[in-house]
C-alpha cells in the first residue's frame, strides 16, 4: 500500500497516464524528437574537452556531426572516464561527474565502468516513467501505481573513491527514483536491497515482504526465480502450501524484466509469478534506456525516441568490430532505418558517450511508431562460415522444436566446430543442451539435430543458403546431463550462475569448459579441430 491516499495516487496516475497517451499519438515517428535530443546534446558537448576536439558545437546538422565524429567502443572512452572518475571536470560532459555504474560484462567477462551525469540520472529517470506509464495504458488502468514495486536484483550499495561513487546498474537506476517514489513505491527496504544477490538476499525479501501489497516485480529471470522459492517457503504453513507469488500478493500484475528475450524461462517464470500476471519487457542496460514494450511481445518494443538519447544504425552487414572508425558514415538516423533489417546500435548519450556503439543488434519490426526488438550482441554472433547467427534465432528455434516434441530447456549453448582443416573454415554448430527429466518421448543429440537444423534455417536466410550450398554442416546436439550446467556456473562463474552463460560465442571458450565437465564427451573425435 502506498503512503499517500489511495484515490488520489490513482486520479494523479491516472491523469499522467492519459497525458503520456496524447504525448505518444503527438510523437509519430518520433524523428523531431530524435533532432531535439541531438541539439540538446550537441550544446552540451560544446563544452566539453572531447567537444572542442571534434568542433562540436550547437546548431550543427546531422551530416556534419556525422562527418566530425567517429563512432568509437568502449576502449576509446576509458582513459577519459578514468579521468572523470578521478575528478576532472569537462571532459565528456560539463562538470563534475559523480556517480559510475559498472556493466555486468556479460560479453568481455570484464565488467566496464560508464559514466552517470545528472542529465543521465535524468534520463533514467525518465526512462524508468514511460515504462511505468506504458504499461498502466496497456493495462487500462492505473492499478500499478496502488502498491509497491519489488524488485529483485544486484546490491544497490555504491562503492566511493575520489568523491565519486560507483554500483551496479541496479543501484544507479535506484538513484534516479523522485522521493515520492522511493518512500511509495520501491521495495525491498533498503538494508535488504543492498545485500548480494543470491539465495540469502531472496530470503530476506520474501521476509521482509510478507503481508505487504506488492503489484509489480522486477528482476532476472533467475533472481525473480530464486525469491519465488523462497517466499513458498516463508509463506507456506502445515498443509497450506503457496503455488506462486500471487498467492502471497493477490494484486500482483506486472512482471517488468530487462535485457534478452525471456526465452527458455518464460513458462516457469509464469507458473512462479501467476497466471494473471502481465509480462512487461524494458530494453535498458548501463548506457541508457531505449525501448520499452507498448503493445503485444510480438510487435516489439517502442523506441525511446524523446527520452534525451540520440540513436543510429549501422546496417550489421557493413559493421566491423575492429575498424568502429571507419564506420561513422555508414550510421543511418531514425528516419532511414527498414523494417526487417538488423543494424548495430549506436547511442549518443547524457552521460557524454558520444557516437558509442553498444555492441548490441537490433531489427525494427514497425516504423510508425518505431518498434523493434534486441536480437543479440555483434560479439556473440556465430559467423565464422557466413552464416550471421544471433541469439535470438537460436532460442526460438529451439523453442520451436521443444514445444513441439514436449520438451523443456533448462539452459543451452552453441559454438562453431570445424571438422578439418583447409584454405577456408568449414564445419558446424554445436549445441550444448539440458532438458528437463521426465518427457514421455525420449529425446537423443541425432534426433534433435536435424529439426533444429530446419527450424533455423526457416528463420536464418544465410544459414539456409549456406547449408543449401555444403558451406556449413549439419548441426552437432550433445545433450547434458541435468547438473552440468550448474556445475559449469560454481566452476566459472560463481558469483553470477548460469545467468552469465552466453547462448551462442564466435569461439569455444564455453563449449570446451563444458566439454571438460561432460565426461561422455570426453571420447570426442580425435580429428575435430578445436578453435
Amino acid at each position: 500500500m502506498t503512503l499517500a491516499p489511495r484515490f488520489l495516487v490513482s486520479f494523479w496516475a491516472g491523469y499522467c497516464a492519459t497525458r503520456f497517451a496524447r504525448r505518444l499519438k503527438a510523437l509519430g515517428r518520433g524523428l523531431e524528437a530524435q533532432q531535439a535530443a541531438l541539439t540538446a546534446l550537441l550544446t552540451h558537448f560544446a563544452r566539453t574537452e572531447f567537444g572542442r576536439k571534434h568542433e562540436l558545437t550547437p546548431g550543427l546538422s546531422y551530416n556534419e556531426f556525422r562527418q566530425r565524429t567517429p563512432v568509437h567502443g568502449y576502449d576509446h572512452f576509458e582513459p577519459l572516464i578514468t579521468r572523470m572518475a578521478a575528478g576532472e571536470p569537462d571532459v565528456l560532459w560539463p562538470g563534475r561527474c559523480r556517480f559510475f555504474v559498472d556493466t555486468a560484462g556479460t560479453t568481455t567477462g570484464t565488467p566496464r565502468r560508464l559514466p552517470v551525469t545528472d542529465d543521465q540520472l535524468a534520463h533514467y529517470r525518465a526512462g524508468l516513467g514511460a515504462a511505468l506509464l506504458h504499461y498502466a495504458i496497456r493495462a487500462g488502468h492505473p492499478g500499478i501505481f496502488l502498491g509497491r514495486h519489488l524488485h529483485v536484483g544486484a546490491s544497490t550499495a555504491l562503492s566511493e573513491g575520489n568523491g565519486a561513487y560507483a554500483g551496479s546498474f541496479d543501484a544507479i537506476a535506484h538513484l534516479a527514483l523522485t522521493s515520492w517514489a522511493e518512500a511509495n513505491l520501491y521495495s525491498p527496504p533498503r538494508a535488504v536491497a543492498q545485500l548480494p544477490e543470491g539465495e540469502e538476499k531472496a530470503g530476506a525479501i520474501a521476509r521482509a515482504m510478507v503481508g505487504r501489497d506488492v503489484t509489480l516485480v522486477g528482476g532476472a529471470p533467475a533472481a525473480v526465480l530464486a525469491l519465488a522459492t523462497a517466499a513458498r517457503a516463508q509463506a507456506s504453513r502445515g498443509k497450506v502450501r503457496m503455488t506462486h507469488l500471487q498467492a502471497m500478493w493477490p494484486n500482483l500484475e506486472c512482471y517488468a524484466h530487462t535485457g534478452a528475450p525471456l526465452g527458455l524461462f518464460a513458462d516457469e517464470l509464469r507458473a512462479a509469478l501467476g497466471p494473471a500476471v502481465t509480462f512487461h519487457e524494458i530494453y535498458a542496460a548501463a548506457e541508457g534506456w531505449f525501448a520499452v514494450q507498448d503493445s503485444e511481445a510480438s510487435l516489439g518494443l517502442r523506441l525511446l525516441a524523446d527520452a534525451g538519447i540520440f540513436f543510429e544504425f549501422v546496417p550489421l552487414r557493413e559493421f566491423e568490430e575492429d575498424k568502429l572508425e571507419r564506420l561513422g558514415p555508414r550510421c543511418l538516423p531514425l528516419a532511414a532505418v527498414q523494417p526487417g533489417a538488423d543494424y548495430a546500435l549506436v547511442v549518443t548519450t547524457p552521460a557524454g558517450l558520444c557516437r558509442y556503439s553498444t555492441g548490441d543488434i537490433v531489427r525494427f519490426l514497425s516504423l510508425d511508431p518505431p518498434r523493434l526488438q534486441f536480437c543479440g550482441r555483434t560479439r556473440l554472433q556465430l559467423s565464422m562460415f557466413g552464416e550471421h547467427v544471433g541469439e535470438r534465432e537460436l532460442t526460438e528455434s529451439l523453442l520451436e522444436v521443444c514445444g513441439r516434441n514436449g520438451w523443456t530447456a533448462v539452459n543451452f549453448h552453441v559454438a562453431p566446430l570445424v571438422s578439418r582443416a583447409g584454405p577456408l573454415p568449414r564445419g558446424g554448430h554445436e549445441w550444448w543442451i539440458e532438458l528437463r527429466s521426465g518427457t514421455i518421448k525420449t529425446p537423443t543429440g541425432p534426433l534433435l539435430a536435424p529439426e533444429i537444423d530446419a527450424a533455423l534455417a526457416q528463420r536464418n536466410p544465410d544459414y539456409a543458403a549456406r547449408r543449401q550450398s555444403g558451406g556449413i554442416e549439419p548441426p552437432v546436439v550433445r545433450l547434458l546431463m541435468p547438473g552440468v550446467l550448474e556445475q559449469w556456473a560454481r566452476t566459472f562463474t560463481p558469483h553470477a550462475g548460469t545467468s552469465r552463460l552466453t547462448r551462442c560465442r564466435p569461439d569455444r571458450l564455453i563449449a570446451d569448459q563444458l566439454m571438460g565437465l561432460a565426461k561422455f564427451h570426453a571420447t570426442a573425435p580425435a580429428a575435430q579441430n578445436r578453435i
